[in-house]
């Protein structure tokens, strides 16, 4: 089993904390939820762990490897893998290609990397756009490409960055059951950003709330659903 520690994490931009002293840990096997109001610290803390942004304060370690500071290919290497709100697909390259150059990226032979994405599709359901370009395919469908090429450099940690932004409601559900599915089929950890707040409470065992990059709650979906803090900053009466 592996852990990923966030210790006391913060970032500051022109002396304004978008992350206020953020610790939580997350280990093989856990779906974590990171949520809160625009603007609250959610990607900036992913950036950060992730190598894009440098710590303010804190530490980031990987079964008690500290990675702060370390290059965003170096943290990768290191186990951890993300997607982006904004898709950042290769348009040119077919479904398939954009996986298996992703593979070969982190150090897998092409066979190998040719092999893996193909299985990756098939467990993603996107198998039958394999030779299809990335920018041709269905918007939802270019959201979980992003994840099998993540999938494909083998983490530790997979972390999604609004990974059901501008899908419909069955879209979701789709992405809801295949995303469950993933970290004990690949052993990995996974935390996840999203305002979608039917997919988080059902897909997560823990949530972690941010308001103004401090944390206000954390616990099971159902704790933090009632938290009286969570609800006036966040999810409202109605939730």
């Amino acid at each position: 089993m592996s852990t990923l520690d966030i210790r006391n994490l913060s970032k500051s931009f022109a002396g304004l904390k978008a992350v206020d002293d953020v610790s939580f840990s997350l280990s093989t096997g856990d779906i974590f939820g990171l949520i809160g109001p625009n603007g609250s610290g959610k990607t900036t803390l992913i950036n950060v762990v992730t190598g894009l942004l440098p710590a303010t304060g804190g530490t980031v370690l990987i079964d008690g490897d500290e990675t702060t500071g370390r290059p965003p290919h170096r943290v990768a290497r290191a186990g951890i893998a993300r997607t982006f709100q904004t898709i950042r697909l290769f348009g040119e390259l077919t479904v398939l290609e954009n996986v298996e150059v992703a593979g070969m990226s982190v150090g897998l032979a092409r066979r190998e990397a040719l092999r893996e994405a193909r299985g990756l599709l098939e467990e993603l359901e996107l198998a039958e756009w394999s030779d299809r370009l990335a920018s041709e395919v269905p918007f939802g469908h270019q959201r979980r490409l992003e994840i099998a090429r993540a999938l494909v450099t083998r983490p530790k940690f997979l972390l999604l960055d609004e990974p059901a932004a501008g899908l419909n409601e069955d879209e979701s559900d789709r992405l809801l059951w295949l995303l469950l599915a993933i970290p004990e089929r690949k052993a990995l950890g996974m935390l996840i950003v999203d305002h979608d707040m039917r997919l988080m409470m059902n897909l997560c065992g823990t949530l972690h709330v941010l308001n103004y990059g401090r944390t206000i709650a954390h616990g099971t979906p159902e704790e933090v659903r009632t938290n009286p803090e969570v609800v006036t900053a966040y999810l409202g009466t109605t939730a």
